[in-house]
This record gives structure tokens, C-alpha cells and sequence, in this order.
């Protein structure tokens, strides 16, 4: 797993091309909740998601050859790829799945990448991006399954935990694993980090009962930037290592998170950016007494009217 000094390293690299997102506390008084609250607004990130952290690292940390960089995503992955290629002048292959919402798949066509769409789900695109590197020599830059992408994801940790050094729980939505993997490999035992999946598309979960990472269901609203099919080789190790707690919720809670962040905050969140969120607004997550919560708000890339309307 990254280190704290491969995280440290990592913000250094990366810190020209992202920004350093902000932490807003909320009062119980504010949420009705028995606790405090505190979100790390991610989706504030450049490209609208936290995946620019890790690409970035990733692609910093290599020595990228002629053909580029090639990657698979859902959507916000393939965007922060395509946005850090035209940023460092190198050549992004993308691929997608069918599922992504055309907005998504506009937006990484307009960095100049090269798009290419098929598939019904995450895995058929990874496929496709593998066969394509294997030809061309390109770099693959995995979503959610190298070193160097994890210690970029893990960058949020390091912020949240210098903004809000009080937390005993963080909340973190999880597709591969990625972004749990990388905050949690930060926080280590100072804090508890919790695993909020869909109950559409349970990725470490059915690793965590399997004892492996295995095929799990890609479903539901989500599944776009969450529905990843099996769970990263490193997150689960991760989770195994640190006794990892999953929790997971139906799509009506995660729509619920959507509506509650417009009306009370005037925050747009994807239905992935608020999974960790309608945890604690649902009751799924129920912290001990004494607990002081951090949720990261971690995508904003949707149809706003899908929120607001």
C-alpha cells in the first residue's frame, strides 16, 4: 500500500495541477443529526471529481512513451486522464462503457482525447483499453489499481486530516477502491475509514465475503462512476489489513443525499459523489457516541437539473 511519505510525495508532485478543495463543519443544530459533521468538498476538484489527484501522480510519476497514456472509466476517470494529458502535452486514448452519460463523454472529447465508446459496463472498456496499450505501448493509467494512483487519491486524506485533525470516522464511497485505498492508507489507525458501496453494485463487499476480490453486480444510479465489477487487488488488501467496515444503501438514500446537498448547502453532487453522505443521512452508518464524522463529497459531474429539478 502507498505510504504517508508516498502520499506526502505525491501532494508535492501534483499540487501545480489541483486544488487544494475545502472543508465545511456542520453543527448538529444544521443537520439534525446527534453528531458533528464535516464534508470535503471534492467535487469542487479540477474536472469535477477527485481523479485528477491520481492521474496526475501516475502520469508524473512515469516515463510516458510516444503513444501516451491510455485509460478506462466510467466517466469522471477518463476525464481527469484526458485533462492532465492536454495539460502535460502527451496523447490520451479513453475508453468508456455505454453507460456513460453523454455529458461525461463530451467533456473528455473536448480535451482533445481520443474516444472511443463500447461495452455495456466498466470491465468490457478496461478490456479494450488493455488490448489497445499492449498494442501501442502506451501507459495504463488504472482507475483505481496502482501504487502511484492510490498515493494520488490518498492526497484527500492528507488534506482532510490537516483540516479537521479531530475526526474518528471518514466516510468514503467506493467503486474499485481507489479512493478508500488511498485514504486509508493515509489515516491508518488515526482514524476509522468507512467503505459506502450501492447495494447495486457491492464491489469490496463481495470481496470482503469472498476473502477475494471477486465479480460483483454493476447497477443502479451509480454505476457510471461506482460500478467498477471486481474490486482493486490493492483496496482489498487494504481493507483486509485494517479490518475495513462496509456499509451499503439502496439508490433512494443516494438520491436523497443529491437533494439533501442542493437544498441545505446549494452543492450538486452525482449520485457517487453523495453515496458516502446518504450513509450517515440514512441511518445505514450509525457512529458511536462521541463520534466527530467526515464524508467526502468526492463527483459533480451530472445533468444539475437531475438534481435541482
Amino acid at each position: 500500500m502507498p505510504t504517508q511519505d508516498d502520499i506526502r510525495a505525491a501532494a508535492d508532485r501534483i499540487a501545480p495541477h489541483v486544488r487544494r478543495t475545502p472543508v465545511i463543519r456542520l453543527p448538529p443544530a444544521e443537520t439534525g443529526l446527534e453528531h458533528p459533521l464535516a464534508l470535503k468538498l471534492e467535487q469542487l476538484q479540477v474536472t469535477g471529481s477527485f481523479k485528477p489527484r491520481g492521474a496526475f501522480n501516475r502520469i508524473l510519476s512515469a516515463r510516458v512513451p510516444p503513444a501516451g497514456v491510455v485509460a478506462a472509466s466510467g466517466g469522471n476517470h477518463g476525464l481527469a486522464v484526458a485533462h492532465a494529458a492536454q495539460v502535460l502535452g502527451i496523447t490520451a486514448e479513453i475508453f468508456v462503457p455505454e453507460i456513460t452519460p453523454a455529458a461525461k463523454r463530451a467533456r473528455i472529447a473536448a480535451t482533445g482525447a481520443t474516444l472511443t465508446v463500447g461495452g455495456a459496463a466498466y470491465d468490457e472498456a478496461r478490456q479494450a483499453s488493455e488490448a489497445r496499450a499492449a498494442a501501442t505501448g502506451a501507459l495504463v493509467v488504472h482507475a483505481y489499481d496502482q501504487p502511484d494512483v492510490l498515493a494520488g487519491q490518498g492526497t484527500v486524506g492528507l488534506e482532510f486530516e490537516a483540516d479537521a485533525p479531530d475526526l474518528t470516522h471518514v466516510l468514503v464511497a467506493a467503486g474499485g477502491g481507489g479512493l478508500y485505498g488511498g485514504i486509508a492508507s493515509w489515516y491508518r489507525d488515526r482514524a476509522r475509514v468507512v467503505i459506502v458501496e450501492p447495494d447495486e453494485c457491492p464491489t469490496l463487499l463481495v470481496a470482503a465475503m469472498a476473502g477475494q476480490p471477486m465479480d460483483a453486480p454493476s447497477g443502479g444510479v451509480a454505476a457510471d462512476s461506482l460500478g467498477a465489477r471486481r474490486a482493486g487487488a490493492l483496496a482489498f488488501r487494504i481493507m483486509r489489513e485494517q479490518g475495513g467496515q462496509c456499509v451499503v444503501l439502496k439508490d433512494d438514500a443516494i438520491r436523497n443525499a443529491q437533494r439533501w446537498l442542493w437544498d441545505r448547502l446549494r452543492v450538486v453532487a452525482e449520485p457517487g459523489g453523495a453515496t458516502a453522505l446518504a450513509a450517515v443521512l440514512s441511518g445505514v452508518f450509525a457512529p458511536p457516541r462521541g463520534a466527530r464524522v467526515g464524508v467526502v463529497v468526492c463527483g459533480a459531474n451530472c445533468d444539475p437539473g437531475s438534481v435541482v429539478a
